[in-house]
């Protein structure tokens, strides 16, 4: 297929592409109805369509390119305490085993279930069968953190002021809402299926997407609000309400670019439109930052989620030991009884998150840097 045939694609890359992500990106380009593809500088290999792309068609609607972790985001809340106070390791270990105990990874861990919004709960899904997972999963799943890279974290700024940071998504219900829309779409060109964006099909998937990122963002709250009463009860302190940054980084979205509305797909990218705030974590143990959109039209408006990847679980788990792991979380508290488990998620299994904000610039600004103090991750 000739260069004409295919939609434009503009990079912000923070290392050359392997092979295997740039042939997923040469495909994608060819695939009906894309318009415009914009890659982040935190891409790397996933099924179908890589994470850290950004896909805008015109009428189709690509599930594969949002993923099954629909409305998978971040949450950032200042704490009115210092860095200082979690000096004392009796402190840092006794927050840690409060918050596993208030906000269990699992809903198999989970003792008590937290109240959702009428929003949530009064506001169907769009099949019967969706709906009896919503009402199995959703109650005891809400308010869970998940494993893989998600985490609650507190976080010093530049002023030794501590941040609370929450990364999850919508658990099995994302990945069940895809998974029932998958099965009506249309096959297009081979590797991908596609929904129309008017038929009926297109406007329950639409609506299950929009429907995910609210459960997303209200579990998200609630773990802070959850966090909040474990840092009243141990340090004495609580959150900021009114500092707050939310933001989600797995959504299809109607929005306008270049005079077009387009049908704007972000799989491990987030919303950064001119002024907007962002969170951009790196990995476990690196820095992360407060970010402000500059609403760049060539990148669809948008910005990496994160550090990304840069080798996958399997190669991790092998590369890394856990001296590895202890070396590169010095300075920060954790529960290191999981280090075995964590390998895969070591530091130096992702992109240097310095190099990501650099290939971006045109991107985002940083608004403030922080440097994680404790980190509380599920197993």
């Amino acid at each position: 297929m000739s260069d004409s045939s295919k939609s434009p694609m503009r990079s912000w890359l923070a290392a050359p592409l392997d092979r295997d992500v740039s042939e997923a990106l040469e495909r994608l380009r060819c695939a009906q109805d894309v318009q415009q593809i914009a890659v982040m500088p935190d891409v790397h290999l996933a099924a179908e369509v890589c994470i850290g792309v950004v896909v805008a068609t015109s009428q189709l609607i690509y599930p594969q390119a949002v993923g099954g972790d629909i409305g998978c985001g971040m949450a950032a809340v200042a704490v009115d305490m210092e860095a200082a106070a979690l000096k004392n390791p009796k402190i840092a270990a006794q927050l840690l085993n409060e918050l596993g105990r208030a906000i269990p990874a699992r809903r198999r861990n989970r003792n008590t279930v937290l109240a959702q919004s009428a929003e949530i709960v009064n506001e169907p899904l769009s099949h019967v069968g969706l709906e009896a997972i919503r009402r199995k999963e959703g109650e005891i799943e809400f308010a869970t953190l998940g494993s893989g890279n998600h985490f609650l974290e507190l976080q010093a700024d530049e002023e030794d002021r501590l941040w609370l940071m929450v990364h999850s998504g919508s658990r099995a219900l994302g990945q069940a809402i895809r998974d029932h829309h998958l099965a009506r779409t249309q096959s297009v060109d081979g590797r991908f299926r596609a929904l129309d964006a008017e038929s009926d099909a297109g406007k329950e998937y639409l609506h299950d997407v929009l429907w995910a990122r609210r459960f997303a963002a209200a579990s998200r709250k609630a773990m802070a609000e959850e966090a909040s009463k474990v840092l009243s009860q141990t340090l004495r302190c609580g959150v900021i309400w009114e500092t707050m940054v939310a933001t989600d980084h797995n959504h299809v979205a109607l929005e306008q670019h270049g005079g077009r509305e387009l049908r704007v797909h972000r799989k491990g990218a987030m919303s950064a439109q001119q002024g907007e705030p962002g969170v951009l974590p790196g990995s476990m143990g690196t820095l992360r930052f407060h970010v402000e959109g500059r609403g760049c039209e060539e990148a669809l408006c948008s910005s990496a989620h994160g550090a990304g990847r840069a080798l996958s679980r399997g190669a991790a788990r092998s590369k890394f030991t856990d001296r590895d792991i202890q070396r590169q979380m010095e300075g920060v508290w954790y529960d290191y009884r999981l280090t075995g488990k964590l390998r895969d998620e070591a530091p130096a299994a992702y992109k240097d998150i310095r190099a990501v904000l650099k290939a971006q610039r045109e991107l985002v600004k940083v608004i403030r840097t922080l440097r994680p103090v404790l980190n509380y991750k599920g197993i």
